[in-house]
């Protein structure tokens, strides 16, 4: 049993790409007598072995598929290109002295391993029968990881999402849909003809009142409407499915605005009759309330002539300067080596929940209003902090922005990465060895 295809590979590791790179070749350390060069690629090469082992993977899985696989002229020119992009993103990586740790790289090949559902002697058996050592299938786990990296980081740089941009979106059509909140309702109606005289009107009403009342006393809203509504969903208990207010009718949406998971409408009247509404669930554009802390820090950084124990015995000195009435912000401007805010007395202002590396925000969390914590170390050095206060704030507005910013991203980064990929395959010197291969764009010598 083959250890994983590439298609597989791709869905384990790297969710947001295309599934469209098959496994890496072997080391060129394993490269045969008779391998040669199929195409220069800048400072490096692709060897012919690397080649056929690519295209009888690609081949192989169009196959299992039960695809029709395109003439092998033509699939071998894009196994051959696929080689090239994935040669040039590497060096890329090189120049830009992109890494991956150690345990970055373990925690990835747990997940491949885990998703094969084998111990790590079956994992390794199966990599043996695909030809594969654990040491050549790390190296191509960690390029997987590299490529990664460094087409996140160049190609969102390229994406640029404006204030106006986020505007537009919500204001359009698919904007209001895609934002609308959505509800499971049930529903009650109580008929009364539009024409019908006033006594009809308010026992209507009232009988509607009551039902709404016994629904907000425990009543199951189901058993109402089955008995008593005159909707077509009545004999299923008045359920309307899941629904976003942008699909129902405006005196529905208008119903429910301010409302939450187990409310219960007022009674309210259409041409039918009066109406009740229940939502039993509720997804989506929901309201979004964070609890903010206002913080203020002083930063002592440990250097060559100040040790960790150093750093520490300052900030316990400053802080029984803090006990003893001296001001925060005096301290700060005067010790603290966070450039950004030792000037505003060490303020940074109202925080967001995972703003902070996680020592500071333990510390946050745990240091009561008003008072100053112990002094702790983070990657950025030794601290200690004060909270100032903490509120709950709605942020809801911003939480859709946000959303929208991202939906917006991610919809432009496909294109985005095709246009940059080619970008760096016209900037790049590539000359193909192949002449079956060769065309006008394949020798970028005379561009250079």
């Amino acid at each position: 049993m083959k250890i994983m295809t590439a298609f597989a590979l791709k869905r384990a590791l790297l969710p947001a790409l295309a599934l469209c790179a098959a496994v890496a070749a072997p080391a060129l350390a394993q490269v045969q007598k008779l391998d040669r060069v199929v195409a220069v690629v800048d400072d490096d090469v692709v060897m012919a072995s690397e080649l056929q082992q690519r295209l009888g993977t690609i081949a192989a899985q169009i196959q299992a598929q039960n695809v029709q696989a395109p003439p092998i002229d033509i699939l071998r020119r894009q196994v051959l290109e696929q080689l090239i992009i994935e040669r040039l993103q590497l060096q890329m990586a090189s120049r830009a002295g992109v890494t991956i740790s150690d345990a970055e790289l373990d925690q990835a090949i747990a997940r491949v391993m885990q998703n094969t559902g084998a111990s790590p002697e079956q994992f390794r058996q199966r990599l043996a029968a695909d030809g594969l050592s654990m040491r050549s299938f790390r190296q191509q786990i960690r390029n997987e990881l590299l490529i990664r990296r460094v087409e996140q980081g160049s190609v969102n740089r390229r994406i640029q999402i404006s204030d106006q941009d986020i505007d537009n979106f919500l204001r359009s059509k698919e904007g209001e849909f895609w934002k609308s909140p959505q509800f499971e309702l049930g529903h009650i109606l109580i008929p009364v003809n539009s024409s019908a005289p006033a006594d009809e009107v308010t026992k209507a009403r009232e009988k509607a009142q009551q039902l709404a009342q016994q629904a907000r006393d425990g009543a199951d809203f189901r058993r109402l409407a089955i008995a008593n509504s005159a909707g077509q969903n009545a004999l299923s208990g008045g359920d309307l499915g899941w629904r976003k207010t942008v699909e129902l009718p405006t005196l529905f949406a208008d119903a429910l605005q301010g409302r939450g998971v187990g409310d219960v409408t007022e009674p309210f009247r259409s041409d039918a009759g009066f109406h009740l509404l229940k939502i039993h669930a509720q997804r989506g554009a929901s309201e979004q309330v964070v609890e903010q802390t206002k913080v203020r820090h002083i930063l002592v950084k440990t250097s060559a002539i100040r040790d960790d124990d150093a750093a520490y015995n300052l900030l316990i000195d400053l802080r029984k300067q803090l006990e003893g009435g001296a001001s925060f912000d005096e301290l700060a401007r005067e010790n603290s080596e966070d450039i950004g805010t030792m000037l505003a007395g060490g303020d940074l202002g109202w925080s967001m929940p995972g703003q902070f590396v996680p020592e500071f925000t333990q510390a946050m969390n745990n240091t009561p209003v008003g008072e100053t914590s112990m002094p702790f170390k983070s990657q950025f050095g030794w601290h200690i902090l004060r909270v100032d206060g903490r509120r709950n704030q709605d942020m809801t507005e911003q939480y859709i922005r946000n959303q929208a910013a991202n939906l917006l991203r991610n919809r432009r980064y496909e294109e985005e990465l095709q246009n940059w990929r080619r970008e760096i395959r016209d900037q790049a010197f590539v000359e193909i060895k192949l002449p079956d291969l060769q065309d006008d764009n394949s020798a970028d010598s005379a561009r250079q």
